[in-house]
């Protein structure tokens, strides 16, 4: 029998490598949906999930995408549940993540000016409020002319 912090351990690891279905080279952890993972007697699993936002239609997707990763680990009672607060933020998004987002051609979520991913040049312009998801906008490099989507800051 595996002690409880081996079995949150390997579950974490596990979840690590669920790809967010709407930006493939992200995991749910590097995200930050994991809310927490706690083993019960018996060898129960309930994993806690924020989702980015209310409605998001992602949400169904990677609810199962957990379970059946878990099932395919031999974890055979798995509880994924819903955690609304506090509300999901992109601060959680963790720092590899926003690497990763980067490296996509996506720029990673900021308060100040945003760099285009492709060239590095903060002589960007916002040419819509939504991109090719509703949790990122659409913009435009005025010096490479590249369009990218920027994860929007929640």
């Amino acid at each position: 029998m595996h002690s409880r912090r081996a079995i949150e351990s390997d579950v974490r690891q596990r979840l690590a490598a669920v790809p967010d279905p709407e930006i493939p080279v992200l995991s749910i952890a590097d995200l930050g949906l994991v809310r927490h993972v706690r083993v019960g007697d018996g060898g129960a699993i309930e994993v806690g999930l924020s989702p980015t936002y209310s409605g998001c239609p992602a949400t169904s997707v990677i609810r199962a995408n957990v379970e059946a990763a878990l099932q395919q680990g031999g974890y055979r009672e798995v509880n994924v549940v819903e955690v609304l607060a506090p509300p999901w933020s992109t601060d959680w998004i963790s720092t590899a993540g926003r690497r990763k987002l980067h490296d996509y051609g996506i720029a990673p979520p900021t308060t100040g000016p945003v760099a285009c991913p492709q060239c590095g040049s903060l002589a960007t312009t916002k040419l819509s409020e939504f991109g090719s998801t509703p949790c990122k906008a659409l913009y435009r490099c005025t010096d490479c002319l590249e369009p990218f989507d920027h994860f929007k800051c929640l």
